[in-house]
């Protein structure tokens, strides 16, 4: 085909050019979007969630289950084989008394199971390091290879509260020191703040934030049994004197399984509601109780700092005191890394460019000095233009504002094919990487002479050559 000529071939020649491939550089605004994620998916303790982190529950729960059951299933023979009988012979409000203490029960059990005792968020990996070069590495102080011989302080913490001295230990999984009365449970793999107990029967850690429902939870559990099993003696007794002993276990046997379940949960759960109501009253947690942290006697020396002096105060404290909102934020989004535009370094601003097209632009520098090159600012004397459909062609960059003066063709093919002396240090593209440019018109006397004149000098550099020799085999064409 001529040089000249203006085929269709000629005018689709560099149609197929696009800066929106499928590679990497593609703009992010196409891309599909990534569905958020929540904390709970990816949170790192042994815990399970349900819906969509509402629930946060231990990973063992099996107990817990099993609570439920002789829960629902003692209360539901009561409720259908002993209340009617009872409802008649004696009053109406024993079944709605009962219903009362089940409903008040079942509520404290879900409300203690289901919700986040207290849990500590784990530090950041920034902060575990920074924390890390503080407290210094126990395996290099063991092993005698800390450099200098600077030893680096213990991994505790002394502070005082209310004139007694507390010492905050440092956990080596979640790598923060822990608050006062926090502690780290085995079995849910996190750090509760005010850490009382693991409770297997509640299926959940019991901390500051749920341990008034568990305290409420096992106390009305309490009243239920104790009704239960008091009433149920009383419709067997009722019964034998109608019919005699024997007799009326055959004609009840719920009522039979239903004393002999209570009878022997009575005492436990009794035992241990009145030994929360102990150290409800004295400001204290299972744990430190276990431990004999504190003495109940302010004279001592091991005073409780935590205790108020009055029972009736810390009964307040602990039972109707505000409830702190969680730490984990465990149904809050993953907040994803966004990268930030790059600024194009040619001082023009990117007018709706996309950050793959900034990005390539950023790579090249061949292409990055080089403005929009039309077919008049290319035109020649005796040359015909470019055709229509190829008329405007941006590299790397949209097209900048048409208050930007016109460059003329010795300008143009200067940018397009610079001088050894004015790039020396630069990144040149190779041959086969380089985007097909604007045909350059090989007649032309002027593109001979520079063209020629860059390739005397880029003999004597192989780089330059390669790049050289690429753009004329393209111009050539």
């Amino acid at each position: 085909m001529p040089p000249g000529g203006g085929g269709p071939m000629k005018d689709c020649e560099y149609s197929q050019i696009s800066t929106h491939s499928s590679s990497p550089m593609e703009s992010p605004h196409k891309k599909k979007k990534i569905a958020a994620r929540r904390k709970w998916e990816v949170f790192p303790g042994r815990n399970k969630f349900f819906c969509n982190g509402r629930i946060m529950m231990a990973r063992q729960t099996g107990v817990f289950y099993l609570t439920l059951v002789l829960i629902l299933v003692t209360s539901g023979l009561f409720f259908a084989f002993d209340c009617p009988y009872l409802a008649v012979k004696i009053t109406p409000a024993i079944p709605v008394v009962g219903g009362i203490l089940f409903f008040f029960v079942m509520g404290t059990l879900l409300r203690t199971s289901f919700s986040d005792p207290g849990v500590l968020p784990r530090a950041t990996p920034d902060e575990a390091a920074d924390l890390e070069r503080q407290i210094g590495n126990p395996e290099d102080i063991a092993n005698g290879t800390s450099s200098g011989g600077y030893r680096p302080p213990p991994r505790t913490k002394e502070v005082i509260i209310n004139g007694q001295t507390v010492k905050l230990k440092y956990c080596f999984t979640c790598k923060i020191f822990r608050p006062p009365r926090a502690s780290h449970c085995s079995l849910c793999d996190n750090c509760v703040e005010r850490f009382d107990h693991h409770c297997p029967w509640v299926g959940n850690c019991v901390g500051k934030r749920n341990y008034r429902f568990f305290y409420m939870f096992i106390l009305s559990l309490s009243f239920l049994t104790v009704f239960i099993f008091a009433f149920v003696i009383t419709h067997v007794i009722l019964r034998s004197q109608q019919t005699g002993f024997l007799n009326a276990l055959k004609d009840s046997p719920a009522t039979v399984l239903e004393a002999v379940v209570c009878f022997f949960s009575v005492w436990s759960i009794v035992g241990l509601s009145g030994f929360h109501t102990y150290l409800i009253s004295s400001n204290q947690t299972t744990n430190e109780d276990i431990k004999g942290s504190w003495s109940n006697k302010r004279g001592k020396e091991n005073y409780n700092p935590y205790s108020y002096g009055n029972i009736f105060t810390n009964c307040c404290v602990a039972l109707c005191g505000p409830i702190s909102p969680s730490l984990i934020d465990r149904r809050g989004y993953i907040q994803p890394d966004t990268p930030q535009p790059a600024t194009p370094s040619n001082g023009i601003a990117a007018y709706g460019a996309t950050q793959s097209q900034s990005d390539m632009a950023a790579a090249t520098p061949l292409l990055q000095s080089e403005p929009s090159l039309t077919s008049d600012e290319l035109h020649l004397p005796g040359k015909p233009g470019l055709g229509t459909p190829c008329a405007s062609l941006t590299l790397g960059q949209p097209t900048p504002p048409s208050s930007m003066p016109n460059l003329t063709a010795e300008a143009a093919l200067t940018d397009i094919l610079p001088l050894k002396e004015e790039h020396v240090g630069h990144q040149f593209l190779t041959p086969e990487e380089a985007p097909s440019p604007p045909r350059l018109l090989a007649g032309s006397p002027l593109a001979h002479s520079r063209t020629m004149h860059v390739l005397g000098l880029a003999s004597q550099d192989s780089l330059h050559e390669d790049s050289v020799r690429g753009l004329v085999k393209l111009s050539s064409v």
